[in-house]
């Protein structure tokens, strides 16, 4: 992290709340095109999955199975 934004970031905590989240939403604002771009493509990314396990295309596991394998695969 460069001098300047740690400076900022130290400023920024000082701030109320609720200028702390006008902070937020004035820096996030540039970037709403990107995030809904990535919505709608997680969005279409669910519907696929739903669909191709709907149409028995897509297997299913259960968590405690995929656990775990985590676990085992992680020892």
């Amino acid at each position: 992290m460069s001098p300047l934004l740690k400076s900022i970031e130290e400023q920024a905590r000082a701030f109320s709340a609720e200028d702390r989240a006008r902070l937020a939403e004035s820096m996030l604002e540039p970037l709403q095109p990107l995030i809904a771009d990535i919505e709608a493509a997680w969005a279409a990314e669910i519907e696929d999955r739903v669909n191709a396990f709907d149409q028995d295309d897509m297997s299913a596991h259960c968590a405690e199975e995929v656990y775990g394998e985590a676990r085992q695969t992680l020892r």
